[in-house]
C-alpha cells in the first residue's frame, strides 16, 4: 500500500491506521466544522470530513491520496459535539446515560478529482451512570476534544457501556477495516 495523507489531527485515528499498518503521514488544515442546514446525520459526518479533505489537498500533488474522517453522536434527532468545558461534558455524559446513541464517522477519500465517501454508523447504549461516576470520568479524562464527551476506550467504555451493534472502532474514531477495503479499491 502506498503512504496517503492523513487530514486529521486526532491520536485515535493515527492509532487505528497504525495497527492496520497503514503507511501515513498527517497533514492538518484549520477547517470549519458548521455544516449546512437541513443535512442528516451521515451527510454532516461526510459534509465535515470532505471539508478536511479538500483543505489538506488543496496544497498538494493531484496525484497523493488524502483521507480525512469526522465522527459525530446522535441522540434522538440531537447532534452532540465536543463539550466546550466541564459542566457541558457532565451535561452531555448525563443526557446519554441510560440511552442509547449512534456514533457516526464520515469517511472521505480523495485523490486528484476521483472521490470515496461513506458514514459508518455504531448504535451504543450506556448503562445508567451516576452523576458521581460521571464527574469521575470528565475529571480524571478530561474529555473535551471528544464528541459526546467520551472515548469508548478510557474508564467510562469500560464500565459505562451495556452494548454496542457496529464496529467498535468506528466509536473510537475510524471503521478502520472498512477503510482499508476502500482504500485498496481506490488503488493506494
Amino acid at each position: 500500500m502506498n503512504k496517503i495523507i492523513l487530514a486529521s489531527q486526532s491520536p485515535r485515528r493515527k492509532q487505528l491506521l497504525e495497527w492496520a499498518e497503514v503507511p501515513f503521514e498527517i497533514i492538518v488544515k484549520e477547517t470549519d466544522e458548521r455544516f449546512p442546514p437541513g443535512l442528516t446525520p451521515d451527510e454532516v459526518a461526510i459534509y465535515i470530513a470532505r471539508n478536511k479533505a479538500i483543505a489538506v489537498q488543496q496544497s498538494l500533488s493531484s496525484k497523493i491520496t488524502v483521507m480525512a474522517a469526522d465522527t459525530i453522536v446522535v441522540l434522538g434527532d440531537n447532534i452532540i459535539g465536543k463539550p466546550v468545558h466541564r459542566e457541558d461534558a457532565v451535561s452531555i455524559l448525563l443526557a446519554l446515560s441510560g440511552e442509547k446513541h449512534r456514533v457516526i464517522t464520515g469517511v472521505v477519500i480523495r485523490k486528484g478529482n476521483e472521490e470515496v465517501a461513506f458514514a459508518d454508523t455504531t448504535d451504543v447504549e450506556f448503562h445508567d451512570l451516576s452523576v458521581s461516576e460521571i464527574e469521575f470520568y470528565v475529571d480524571k479524562y478530561k474529555p473535551y476534544d471528544k464528541a459526546g464527551a467520551y472515548a469508548i476506550q478510557e474508564w467510562i467504555g469500560v464500565v459505562g457501556i451495556k452494548s454496542i451493534n457496529g464496529d467498535f472502532y468506528n466509536v473510537m474514531g475510524l471503521p478502520v477495516s472498512r477503510v482499508v477495503r476502500e482504500l485498496k479499491k481506490f488503488n493506494v
